[in-house]
């Protein structure tokens, strides 16, 4: 995979000690021939609560959650009440302005398209 989406760890760490109330979202990078597929696992995310930016090669992509109201008293909560915050640095192989991103029942998908220069190519053997 090279290094294609690599997590910045070092914005993100810094980003949870500064603001407490981001949580780290689990991804998956899957490589394609055409593309990259980058998911993320934000549940209670929706499509209006998504924030996607990217900047000087470094994608951050930023998710509020939208709880509804709980009817009665809540008893237990496993899932973080917190919003979700990743950054990835992108290789420059990648076509930035053709990024295209979904969400669907709490995932995340982003399609990172590779430049045409990286894409392989068959060589026509001539006479």
């Amino acid at each position: 995979m090279n290094q294609l989406a690599k997590p910045n760890e070092r914005t993100a760490t810094e980003t949870q000690a500064r603001t407490p109330s981001f949580a780290l979202p689990r991804a998956t990078i899957r490589e394609e021939k055409e593309h990259y597929l980058l998911e993320l696992e934000m549940p209670g995310v929706r499509k209006d609560g998504l924030e996607i930016t990217v900047e000087n090669n470094e994608l951050t992509i930023v998710g509020r959650r939208s709880d509804s109201k709980l009817q009665g008293e809540l008893v237990y909560r496993e899932s973080r009440p917190f919003d979700y915050r990743r950054v990835f640095d992108l290789d420059p192989s990648i076509d930035t302005g053709k990024i295209a991103a979904k969400i669907e029942q709490g995932i995340v998908t982003l399609t990172l398209p590779k430049a045409e220069a990286v894409k392989p190519r068959k060589i026509v053997v001539g006479d």
